[in-house]
């Protein structure tokens, strides 16, 4: 794997595990403080692991400017309400799963982590179809989320076109048990279209979260506990 690959795959890891860590304190359950605590925390070991493999950690996660990072712009969208965070991770572990299981032969980290992978899939898969399959105002909520973050996805294979075909099928088996209704066909990829965070562009909501997640090492550069 070149570097360009591997400081996606951190980053996607790294972004995604900020994002979750903003639910704590504010998750609708107990419970779920917890289990999307634990998915941060598995992500940003793999973010450790794959920055440490390109360069300094630290410096690559606190001190790059937004157009330096690779990660998709799926997983910096905004957290939204619950079931936008639970597709968000829906359709970002399908395809991680994926990806590790193919680099497992390549790269140690991925068949270590392709277990936690599993896990991170199998809790999105039990809230989609618990949300979708719900109430009235829970199913609605869902298929706002599962239409709002489809165009984001397409992105995800723009270098590997080989999973597109298995990660849908997989996400609409889950979507169609919960009674949600799949986006119709590949999202369009057009002018307009969502995707360019490989190759550093970014949308709005990711200068927020970079600001807030580089604020105290920016501010004390080379502090020490």
């Amino acid at each position: 794997m070149n570097r360009e690959e591997l400081l996606g795959l951190g980053d996607d890891a790294l972004i995604l595990s900020h994002r979750l860590a903003e639910w704590a304190g504010h998750a609708p359950v107990l419970e779920e403080e917890v289990a999307l605590a634990n998915i941060a925390l598995d992500l940003l070991g793999q973010a450790r692991v794959l920055l440490s493999l390109v360069g300094d950690e630290d410096e690559l996660a606190y001190r790059r400017d937004e157009r330096d990072f690779r990660n998709v712009q799926l997983v910096e969208r905004p957290n939204g309400d619950f079931a936008h965070t639970i597709v968000r991770q829906l359709y970002f572990s399908v395809w991680q799963e994926l990806r590790y299981e193919q680099l497992a032969p390549v790269l140690p980290l991925a068949a270590k982590a392709v277990r936690e992978t599993a896990y991170h899939r199998d809790h999105a898969e039990l809230w989609t179809v618990r949300l979708g399959d719900g109430t009235a105002e829970s199913h609605a909520r869902t298929q706002r989320a599962v239409d709002a973050l489809w165009p984001y996805t397409s992105e995800l294979f723009d270098t590997n076109e080989e999973l597109a075909e298995p990660w849908r099928e997989r996400v609409t088996a889950t979507l169609n048990t919960a009674t949600l209704t799949p986006p119709e066909g590949p999202p369009p990829r057009t002018a307009w279209s969502a995707g360019g965070g490989r190759h550093g562009i970014h949308t709005e909501p990711f200068g927020r979260l970079l600001a807030e997640m580089q604020h105290l090492h920016r501010s004390h550069p080379g502090a020490v506990w």
